[in-house]
């Protein structure tokens, strides 16, 4: 099988971090959000076979507690996948250089082939798939098609298993959220659940049920994707042109996989989820993230004195005496976190250095920053690369750019240009 993750977009939600790291290589949990998917899609295994009706019951009467659903769209006429994902496939555009040569050293780590398609302007969720078309329709088996911005349990394998069953061309993820209105919404059918039609951030109440990002298709949805309308959303619209025809790339417009190909049936499924896009779901998504390790690899979390709860430190990071750190805290490598600091629900980047005696709570602190003694800072306040806070400050959801030093409190949200 085949995956394409879709990495073009310019991390714009989540700056600072992204002002000098492109969004797919910003750390999380100390390891880049890209590859904690790449290496999920890399575990992906073949399922086993079985008679399609057979597959079709156990498809339906599958539960779990609350999470994800999957939900088959129209009729497929490709094959079912066979084999594990073998080749990962980036649509990039923002900083692909840098993002090319991380995976170039991934691609060997992992025993997989990691190819780039760019895009010279973002085309939507949809556009990136006719770049890529001559990749994806190499061979009839499904592949995976995925946001970048997504946190999860990655059901892959039960997607898999779930698709090689169910009769249709593709698989869509769906999970319920708390504030729809951030999202694209899904409206399903009350009497047979079928997915009626998405709504994009809708501003009234429709549903709690959202696209979580992850999908599997047939090389066959490929010749449905056609081209967004010249007028866009609200103007005057010309005829559609299909993405699959060879034109040059000014010619694509931004489109979107879910107006194009889904009309679904969604199935409960099981997983946490996270769109960790900005700041504030970022630290959301790492506390679940750490529950998760909780749950399924309990040793790879730190204990001992000072231990509080969900806690992950790299073996390299450095933690003084009288120090109170949890719950939930990430501590990435070569971080040097000095005597009496209390750190809580934070991310603590790459060789980042808090000096003794300050509090955090509620913060991302970039790589390589320096944060003072006596420091107080929370509030969702974020920290670009390398920036020094000094002494006996205050910041209350300051957002500081990269290679700024600060010398007076923020004592209410703002940028620090």
């Amino acid at each position: 099988m085949k995956a394409l993750i879709l990495v073009g977009g310019y991390g714009t939600r989540l700056r600072p971090l992204t002002l000098s790291t492109p969004k797919p290589l910003v750390d999380f949990c100390n390891k880049p959000i890209l590859l904690h998917q790449v290496e999920a899609l890399a575990a992906v295994r073949p399922g086993r076979g079985g008679r399609q009706g057979e597959g079709r019951r156990r498809a339906r009467r599958a539960g779990g507690r609350p999470g994800l659903w999957l939900s088959p769209p129209v009729r497929r006429r490709g094959s079912a996948p066979q084999a594990g994902v073998d080749h990962v496939i980036l649509a990039v555009s923002y900083m692909s250089q840098v993002l090319e040569k991380e995976m170039k050293a991934q691609e060997q780590r992992l025993g997989i082939r990691i190819s780039m398609s760019h895009e010279e302007e973002p085309l939507g969720t949809a556009g990136p798939l006719a770049l890529a078309r001559d990749l994806l329709s190499e061979t009839a088996d499904p592949f995976f098609v995925l946001n970048s911005d997504v946190i999860c349990d990655f059901p892959f394998q039960a997607m898999v298993h779930f698709h090689r069953h169910h009769g249709q061309e593709g698989s869509l993820l769906v999970t319920k959220v708390e504030e729809p209105s951030k999202y694209g919404v899904v409206v399903c059918e009350a009497d047979t659940g079928r997915i009626h039609r998405f709504v994009e951030k809708p501003q009234v109440f429709v549903s709690n049920k959202i696209n979580a990002g992850m999908y599997i298709l047939s090389p066959a949805v490929l010749r449905r994707i056609q081209e967004r309308r010249s007028g866009g959303l609200g103007g005057q619209a010309a005829a559609p042109v299909p993405l699959l025809t060879r034109c040059p790339l000014p010619q694509l417009r931004p489109t979107s996989i879910e107006k194009e190909v889904f009309r679904s049936w969604p199935r409960r499924g099981s997983c946490f989820w996270m769109d960790i896009g900005q700041p504030k779901d970022f630290l959301t998504g790492m506390c679940l993230f750490l529950q998760s390790l909780r749950q399924k690899q309990p040793e790879q979390l730190c204990s001992g004195p000072g231990i509080v709860g969900n806690v992950l430190v790299d073996p390299s990071a450095r933690i003084g005496q009288n120090c109170s750190i949890g719950p939930n805290v990430s501590l990435g490598p070569g971080v040097v976190v000095e005597d009496g600091v209390c750190i809580r629900r934070c991310t603590v980047l790459r060789d980042a250095h808090i000096r003794s005696h300050s509090w955090l709570e509620s913060c991302i602190v970039g790589w390589r920053c320096r944060v003072g003694q006596w420091v107080r800072m929370e509030n969702v306040t974020v920290l670009g690369e390398d920036v020094i806070v000094n002494d006996e400050l205050y910041l209350n959801g300051a957002s500081v750019l990269p290679h700024k030093s600060i010398g007076d409190s923020v004592p209410e949200p703002r940028i620090i240009m």
